[in-house]
């Protein structure tokens, strides 16, 4: 039996691959989290400030961008501390803080494209019923956007928090729940089965509205016109987008936690273990920014207002 005793900090390892590069590092990944801040807050401020904006599409635009400053935060803050810090600890009450950020980021991130796939099915598939459809279901799928996976992941993250941990190396810049399990002084089947179920409840609904809202506009755009396909696929395009820029980031994340990656470099890991909770909020405002006529023409508007005011005084 493992000797168990009182952990209240873990060392975080990967960070000591840093370390004579830890400059260039800290300058890049200050970089990253300062752009992300920049374009997911401006994303909200156009949307917020134009009224013709005010639509359930972009609604639900303006919640993913909070999830990304949300998922951002959770991770690089700390990851700039840690670079710095001769010791890479972090104590059991931030890493357990920091895995419930993490995972809820993911969660919310996946449901809240689910629902933004299930919104283009009704503006392409029902166009005249748009509005009425959306506008009495949207504050409904708000709600559950955020409340099912935050609610949903405590639940399972409950019989983590329960554990004792012999243990106190993380093989990771950022504490997970897999990693944290695997430290444990007990058996933990239970606590592994329940992961594996979540993973199931998290993933299902979500692939099921995508792939439902996905078939019938494919079929739409089967029997319309060529003008009629194009404009439903441009509309598309964005969300389309995002969907295969986080599925990327959660197939990496897979396969760096479940095979041997012992072969790759270390700079080739760090990314792949860094892609879902860095490259979602960096490249989504820009995917929708650039791709979405409307948000384009009204964030020129909104910055040549300000230029003119300033201008003035």
């Amino acid at each position: 039996m493992k000797n168990v005793s009182v952990v209240t900090s873990f060392y975080l390892s990967e960070y000591y691959g840093m370390e004579d590069l830890k400059p260039i590092y800290f300058s890049i990944f200050l970089i990253i989290y300062l752009i992300i801040i920049v374009e997911n807050v401006l994303l909200i401020e156009v949307i917020h400030h134009e009224k013709s904006l005010h639509e359930p599409m972009y609604v639900l635009l303006c919640n993913l961008a909070v999830n990304e400053l949300y998922g951002s935060t959770a991770l690089l803050p700390a990851l700039l501390f840690n670079i710095l810090s001769p010791l890479h600890e972090i104590s059991l009450s931030f890493c357990q803080v920091q895995i419930f950020a993490v995972h809820t980021f993911a969660i919310t991130e996946f449901t809240i494209l689910a629902v933004m796939s299930y919104d283009r099915y009704v503006a392409i598939c029902h166009p005249l019923s748009y509005h009425a459809i959306m506008s009495q279901r949207i504050v409904k799928l708000i709600v559950f956007m955020w409340l099912y996976p935050m609610l949903g992941f405590l639940t399972v993250f409950i019989f983590t928090l329960m554990l004792p941990y012999c243990g106190r190396t993380i093989e990771k810049v950022y504490c997970i729940n897999y990693l944290l399990v695997k430290l444990a002084c007990t058996d933990t089947s239970l606590v592994n089965i329940v992961g594996l179920l979540s993973v199931v409840l998290y993933t299902g609904p979500q692939l099921i509205m995508i792939f439902y809202s996905y078939s019938h506009i494919l079929r739409i755009c089967i029997l319309s016109f060529s003008k009629s396909k194009f404009k439903a696929f441009r509309t598309c395009t964005p969300h389309l987008l995002a969907i295969v820029n986080y599925s990327i980031g959660c197939f990496f994340e897979i396969v760096q936690g479940r095979f041997d990656s012992s072969h790759l470099s270390y700079h080739t890991k760090l990314l792949l273990s860094l892609y879902f909770l860095i490259f979602p909020p960096l490249l989504n405002p820009t995917i929708y920014g650039l791709s979405t006529q409307f948000i384009r023409k009204r964030f020129f508007r909104l910055f040549s207002r300000k230029s003119r005011q300033v201008q003035m005084t």
